[in-house]
């Protein structure tokens, strides 16, 4: 039967080449894409509630509503509503004072709406009548009073639930604390005679930036906490805190000051819309595109080339921990063109299959367990394709430096060893002498440097140069190592590259998130190991009484990762089998490489 595809019965595949592009909209509007862009993902969130305030105390904001949507199809730019976060209020005096729900956000394609609702308002507080915190997204906390209900969350209701209840309050004597907002990840707290937190957010699949706090409630006494993702904090004894603008967190209960009722609540904060435009060319064709790419001999059948984007995670082996005082080794190297801050993200590799690509998972530097000549090992390189033009069909991340040690042959002795982030020094070393970071240079930085020994008693050793921050010096302890960066590749939002914490006269650094070992504690304690497929740098070995013993070695380094993702055209298979293939929630192919192996591309 004849129909618009040339007669050729077939059903049509939309698709998308939007680069795996993240970016946010903070403000209404109609929200433009890339032109080649058909079909997004998207995190929406609501505005959160404002708190509730009373002549005792308010309960916290409800935070805006929280959903994922995945596979819109986008006909070009869209309408996008961005929903305000409701309003506090000034102190009343004795009246019903719920704080203001937030405002819906939404994406409108055609006559469908993405929609997220605004968080409830936290309650207010008086004998008559009695409010309770308003239903929404997040339910608000209830008001400081006597058996005050919270606000429902997930209202009306969405599967999966787009935020939680809020906060009850209860008898006298807790009549002075206003229950917490509810959060995207958590309700919020109820009243136990104490300060009361709102509901914690959640992470955004897209980019890993948690959104969508609830609240704190506020007290007579100590200030309840805003949930993570935005949430103010409630009043102690003063006014609530806003939400914070573009995370949809709920508003902070006011708190009361005895004897004055004069105490204003925390607006919500604004919501946001998080967007990923995806690439995607998988699926059912229509017969009449697979008609014309045949006679045109166009159509991919395994033996013509085509070219095909790979975004990639390659993270380096962490350096291991210096021994006795030793400095904590630096994190391996980090680099990723897809799902990190944009900051960080390189560029997406254009490569041509089919093909068979080289995999080398560097391992973790090895320490020196006992006193003698050798430095502590260097971690060792990852490479993606090792062979081929760096960065444009071969990426490398550099091995992790290693810790100082005290004696060892290094110049200056006790100095940490240059890498992807760099190893921190011994005691009786000064600031130049700490292994520098991203080494050698990359345009986008793989690494930071470590951190600087303590020479003066108490003696410590530096924390090694994590992929998000350098290794904090020795301030007496041993220095902690710095922080890693989270990686969302296969949706999963893990942190890799943390530095090894350095050494301590008492107690050893902690190792940098991300994998760091922590540095040993005094006398003769172990360094820590970096844990395996992070990156992390290794712990450095505990001073003791001269000679060391042989308990103070430092922690080998962890061994790196490769990640690799490619369109959901591709098919992927890898050796050995310690490697896996799996397929991402968007339908892209993934390869993660825990080990040296080959990628198959086909």
């Amino acid at each position: 039967m004849p129909n618009n595809n040339g007669g050729i019965i077939g059903k049509k595949n939309p698709t998308s080449f939007g680069k795996c592009t993240v970016s946010t909209v903070t403000a209404t509007g109609c929200s433009s894409f890339q032109p080649g862009t058909r079909i997004i993902d998207a995190t929406v969130i609501a505005g959160g509630g404002g708190g509730g305030v009373n002549g005792n105390s308010g309960g916290g904001g409800g935070a805006g509503g929280f959903r994922n949507f995945t596979n819109i199809v986008v006909p070009g730019n869209v309408p996008v509503t961005i929903g305000g976060g409701g309003a506090g209020f000034p102190a009343p005096g004795c009246q019903t004072s719920n704080g203001t729900p937030g405002e819906d956000t939404k994406i409108t394609v055609g006559s469908t709406e993405y929609t997220s609702t605004g968080g409830g308002g936290g309650g207010g507080q008086c004998a008559s009548p009695t409010p309770g915190g308003e239903d929404g997204g997040s339910g608000g906390g209830a008001g400081s009073n006597d058996h005050n209900t919270s606000g429902c969350g997930n209202t009306p209701p969405t599967t999966p639930p787009q935020g939680n209840d809020g906060g009850n309050t209860t008898a006298n004597p807790n009549a002075g604390y206003g229950g917490g907002g509810g959060g995207a990840n958590a309700a919020g707290a109820n009243t136990s005679g104490s300060a009361t937190a709102g509901g914690a957010g959640s992470p955004s699949p897209l980019n890993c930036t948690t959104y969508a706090g609830g609240g704190g409630g506020g007290s007579t006494g100590s200030a309840g906490a805003g949930g993570t993702g935005g949430g103010g904090a409630g009043g102690s004894q003063g006014n609530g805190t806003a939400g914070t603008t573009n995370t949809g967190g709920g508003g902070g209960g006011n708190g009361r000051t005895p004897g004055v009722r004069n105490n204003n609540s925390g607006a919500g904060g604004s919501g946001i819309v998080v967007v990923k435009e995806l690439n995607k060319a998988s699926g059912v064709w229509s017969m009449q595109s697979q008609y014309s790419a045949r006679r045109s001999n166009s159509w991919p059948d395994g033996t013509i080339a085509y070219s095909f984007d790979l975004d990639y995670l390659v993270v380096a082996g962490g350096g291991a921990g210096g021994y006795f005082k030793g400095g904590g080794g630096g994190a391996g190297g980090f680099r990723a063109s897809e799902g990190s801050p944009a900051p960080i993200n390189g560029c997406t590799l254009s490569l041509t299959g089919p093909g068979v690509f080289d995999i080398t998972v560097g391992g973790g530097g090895t320490s020196t367990p006992t006193p003698g000549p050798a430095a502590a090992g260097q971690g060792n390189d990852s490479i993606f394709n090792p062979g081929g033009s760096e960065n444009t069909s071969m990426i490398t991340s550099s091995g992790g430096g290693f810790g100082g040690n005290q004696s060892s042959p290094t110049s200056p002795p006790g100095s940490g060893g240059p890498g992807g982030s760099g190893g921190g020094s011994s005691d009786n070393t000064s600031p130049g002498d700490v292994g520098a970071g991203n080494t050698p240079p990359q345009t986008k930085q793989q690494g930071n440097p470590g951190g600087v020994g303590r020479a003066s008693p108490p003696s410590a050793g530096g924390g090694g140069g994590g992929a998000g921050g350098s290794g904090s010096g020795a301030p007496g302890n041993g220095g902690s190592g710095g922080s890693g960066l989270v990686n969302n590749i296969n949706n999963s939002c893990t942190t890799y590259a943390g530095g090894g914490g350095g050494s301590g006269n008492g107690t050893g650094g902690s190792g940098g998130p991300g994998g760091g070992g922590a540095g040993g504690n005094a006398p003769n304690g172990v360094g820590t190991a970096g844990t395996s497929n992070t990156g992390g740098g290794g712990g450095g070995g505990a001073p003791a009484a001269s000679p060391p013993g042989p308990g103070s070695g430092g922690g080998n380094g962890g061994s790196g990762i490769i990640i690799v993702r490619t369109p959901s055209a591709r098919t992927l298979a890898v050796t050995p089998c310690t490697n896996s293939i799996s397929t991402h929630p968007g339908g892209d192919k993934l390869a993660t490489f825990t080990v040296t192996g080959t990628l198959t591309v086909s």
